[in-house]
């Protein structure tokens, strides 16, 4: 279907329509194949050329446009607008343009009021930077000019349907079975556990499969920037979700905020989705005042660059000494799960790391599993998680779970 085509029918479309009365998706998908079939008189078309016109026609105006096809094809994991005729596409790790356009920069700019506005947030030039989602959860982060000096900007991180699972995980070669068992009896025990990693690594399709292990008599608060987690197992489940400030500037709730009001929420476990800045300092004190089980993740290159990272997140949201930020990390954090997306575009778990305390100033790591490299075969690396050998040091809450004697067995 040629895009002058279509936009000649939009055009149309809108000169007879009032759009800003409003009319039921199924009136307005009525009136638009009305429109359709009434054009195909002269220009004759396929039954299927005909739905596929009716279907963009309907999602120029009641969905997203030209990137609605994008978004409901499985194979695509994320899309990438660089201005309103530059988009990229990610499928199975690799990134390639594609020839589709929108129309105009206007009609990108119209297109992400509408999603920002769908989630109750606001981007404009003295805002220019906003989280968001879609309808079917996938994760969009928005950045205007001035900032962005060629245009809007829009990145949208699809997530399956279903949320993967360890074993999915485990059959894709993300990590092994055994770490897989070790990290389950961990969670059981309610041991804190945190998710490094760098960008598209999978942190949070980690967390997410993580999260199936956590018992479903329990009481989760999960905390986000922009709800992406997908935490189906446990009924007990209260999502909080950061508000930027309006227009006037105010009305803003920052993830600092929710961490302390879900301690008053009696929660069993707190989930905080990403932490960034200051609000590491209110996690490491959830996790250090009885809210054992925590889960969450953190942008790192290694499990010991996450330890420096944190430090400068507490610091940018508390006036501490360095020493007391270290015993802070040391006694909250009990397992570091570090992903890397390696050269063949495959994401895997890279190294599980006990924190055992702090020993001469630093916070002290304890390597139980490191990825090991084999070799490369017809571009795909050939290797896996490997135990290091050592033993689980922090045992306590295993005993106190009951599951001391089934983990010693199965570390050997």
């Amino acid at each position: 279907m040629r895009e002058e085509t279509v936009q000649q029918l939009k055009a149309s479309i809108r000169e007879q329509l009032d759009l800003d009365r409003a009319m039921s998706d199924e009136d307005f998908m009525a009136r638009i194949e009305q429109t359709v079939f009434h054009w195909c008189r002269d220009q004759p078309l396929t039954a299927s050329d005909k739905l596929q016109l009716v279907r963009r026609l309907y999602h120029a105006f009641r969905g997203l446009d030209i990137l609605q096809p994008l978004i409901e094809d499985e194979a695509v994991t994320e899309v990438m607008i660089n201005n309103y005729d530059e988009i990229f596409v990610e499928r199975a790790g690799s990134m390639s343009r594609i020839s589709l356009s929108f129309e105009s920069r206007e009609r990108l700019e119209d297109l992400i009021q509408a999603v920002v506005a769908g989630v109750n947030r606001v981007v404009n030039e003295s805002s220019p930077i906003v989280d968001a989602r879609l309808r079917d959860g996938s994760r969009v982060h928005i950045v205007l000019p001035p900032i962005a000096l060629k245009g809007p900007t829009m990145t949208i991180r699809k997530f399956p349907d279903k949320a993967l699972q360890m074993e999915d995980l485990i059959r894709l070669g993300a990590l092994s079975a055994e770490a897989a068992e070790l990290l389950r009896k961990l969670v059981a025990a309610k041991y804190n556990i945190f998710i490094s990693g760098g960008t598209g690594s999978g942190k949070t399709t980690f967390l997410n499969a993580l999260s199936q292990y956590i018992p479903p008599d329990e009481r989760i608060v999960t905390i986000e920037d922009s709800a992406e987690l997908q935490i189906r197992t446990v009924p007990n489940l209260v999502s909080l979700e950061t508000r930027n400030a309006n227009t006037e500037g105010k009305g803003e709730i920052t993830m600092r905020e929710l961490i302390r009001a879900s301690l008053r929420m009696r929660p069993s476990r707190i989930i905080v989705g990403e932490v960034r800045g200051g609000e590491a300092i209110d996690m490491l004190q959830a996790m250090n005042t009885g809210h054992d089980g925590s889960l969450s993740t953190g942008h790192s290159n290694s499990a010991r660059d996450m330890m420096a990272r944190l430090e400068t997140m507490v610091l940018s949201g508390a006036e501490l000494p360095i020493a007391v930020i270290r015993q802070q990390i040391g006694s909250a954090i009990d397992i570091v799960v570090h992903l890397s997306r390696l050269r063949d575009h495959s994401r895997r778990v890279t190294e599980i790391a006990e924190i055992t305390g702090v020993l001469n100033g630093e916070v002290a790591l304890r390597p139980l599993y490191r990825f090991e490299e084999e070799e490369e075969r017809e571009g795909s690396i050939i290797g896996g998680l490997k135990s290091t050998g050592h033993q689980l040091e922090r045992i306590w809450k295993l005993r106190m779970a009951g599951l001391l004697k089934e983990e010693r067995a199965c570390m050997g």
